[in-house]
């Protein structure tokens, strides 16, 4: 066992210099390791793999000093068999950990999605689907629907919600209407009226937003600033001219778009306004005869009057 240890450090030892200089030249050939650097290799077979072998060795003068064949042979060839196994070990490491790095991703993905699913529930927010419109869609729904599919081709994913919130308003405006008011009313017809202009204009609105998203859809702002910030300020005057211009017209994009949407939220509290009024109105004729004080008052005696009935038998 000893000869062989002996044998084997002697190999390991010898094989350190054409690996060395094979590393040098590519460090890809040498080092298993990411990045192949030289200084890896400088490390790895000028330091690290001698002392291995210089302690294999201390390891095996134990047994005296007979050093083996077959020692000589394993020693020379264990980095042959070292470097693919470990560079091999280690891509399987990198998969296994990028594959968990995705599924944890997208586990977070699923709970994002399911936590915005929940908030729009409580919210009461109903999604719109510009593919497939509900089936008793009328003029305000078809334009949101075609509104949110702009601002989504503009890749403004963040605006389309606004279609949801106006159609969720919107919905429940009329669901208010009809159990208020029947709709042969002329209250009903007016009311329905105004409520279908607000939506038309907040429709109009969000088509407005989605051509505006459109005009800057093209333009890719983290480039144009770490452009920017690459020239510095000795970059070419109109090179940095040109990039600036691309910043301005994205900002002033951003701020009509948030003017927009202001008027959108002005749009949505006219509409919640007008549920809760509409909500206070009490269109239902009373069933009873007498009012409830009256009623009260005649059960009360009656209780009274039962009592004594009581008594007296």
């Amino acid at each position: 066992m000893f000869d062989f240890l002996q044998g084997f450090a002697y190999g390991l030892f010898l094989s350190c210099l054409p690996w060395f200089l094979a590393g040098m030249l590519d460090p890809r050939l040498a080092v298993p390791t990411e990045p192949p650097t030289r200084w890896r290799v400088i490390l790895r077979y000028a330091f690290g793999i001698p002392f291995l072998a210089f302690v294999l060795w201390l390891t095996s003068l134990w047994g005296g000093f007979s050093p083996s064949f077959l020692g000589w042979v394993a020693g020379l060839a264990a980095l042959a068999v070292e470097i693919p196994a470990e560079r091999g070990w280690r891509r399987w490491r990198a998969r296994r950990e990028a594959r968990r790095r995705q599924a944890a991703a997208q586990a977070r993905a699923r709970q994002q999605r399911a936590d915005a699913e929940r908030a729009r529930r409580e919210a009461g927010v109903a999604e719109l689907d510009p593919a497939a419109p509900p089936a008793d869609a009328d003029d305000v729904v078809l334009a949101l629907c075609r509104a949110k599919q702009a601002l989504l081709e503009a890749r403004r994913a963040d605006l389309a919600g606004h279609a949801d919130r106006v159609y969720t308003r919107y919905t429940r405006v009329l669901d208010v209407l009809r159990d208020k008011f029947d709709a042969r009313e002329v209250t009903f017809d007016r009311s329905r009226a105004m409520v279908v202009q607000v939506g038309l204009t907040a429709a109009d609105n969000l088509r407005a937003m989605g051509a505006l998203a459109a005009g800057v859809a093209g333009i890719d702002a983290a480039y144009v600033r770490r452009r920017l910030a690459e020239m510095g300020p000795r970059g070419v005057a109109d090179e940095r001219d040109a990039l600036q211009r691309r910043l301005d017209l994205v900002a002033d994009t951003e701020r009509r778009l948030a003017e927009r949407a202001a008027t959108n939220e002005t749009a949505l509290t006219t509409l919640d306004n007008a549920v809760v009024v509409m909500s206070r109105v009490n269109t239902d004729r009373p069933r009873a005869e007498v009012g409830a004080e009256q009623a009260l008052n005649d059960l009360k005696r009656f209780i009274d009057k039962a009592e004594r009935y009581g008594h007296n038998t």
